[in-house]
């Protein structure tokens, strides 16, 4: 298998975030449909937009000669991680805020493994590169605000005196 620069091996773990993304948001959608339509609806978007960042990141992946197959297989090794991290964090007993903590942990990796991208394109000059970031970096913040507002929204409907 083709050796990986770091600017190609951080384009894969951004890649295999988000396929992490779109098993978290599943995931999560799956605690708050009940207790939280419209927070539901917000991580339905935030799915979408995992699926459509995969697909932007493979696309790219295809255009480092002879590397994407090197590319798919770290962020491959990158969503195993997620996966296993999930499963660790969320068990049967989790709730719908459980789920949003999750993701605002999870979300904050993103949006550090955008930045990380960003950062060595500067010295790289990777013209594709620079504009999925100036797409991507963005919404992931966005999903870091939003998955931190429902942390706090569903945080504000719980008994502190309740035990745990």
């Amino acid at each position: 298998m083709a050796e990986l620069t770091k600017l190609e091996a951080k384009l894969g773990e951004v890649t295999g975030l988000a396929m992490a993304a779109q098993a978290a948001t599943e995931k999560v959608i799956g605690l708050t449909e009940v207790e939280d339509s419209d927070l539901a609806a917000k991580l339905e978007k935030m799915h979408q937009e995992a699926v459509e960042t995969e697909q932007r990141c493979t696309d790219l992946a295809g255009r480092f000669d002879g590397k994407k197959t090197a590319i798919l297989e770290e962020a491959r090794t990158t969503k195993a991680k997620g996966a296993e991290m999930m499963r660790t964090y969320l068990d049967a007993d989790s709730d719908a805020l459980d789920g949003f903590e999750f993701l605002t942990m999870a979300e904050a990796g993103e949006v550090g493994h955008w930045s990380v991208l960003k950062t060595l394109n500067q010295k790289a000059g990777h013209a594709e590169v620079g504009k999925l970031v100036e797409w991507a970096l963005p919404i992931q913040e966005r999903h870091l605000a939003g998955a931190l507002s429902g942390s706090v929204k569903l945080s504000a409907e719980e008994d502190p005196d309740e035990p745990a």
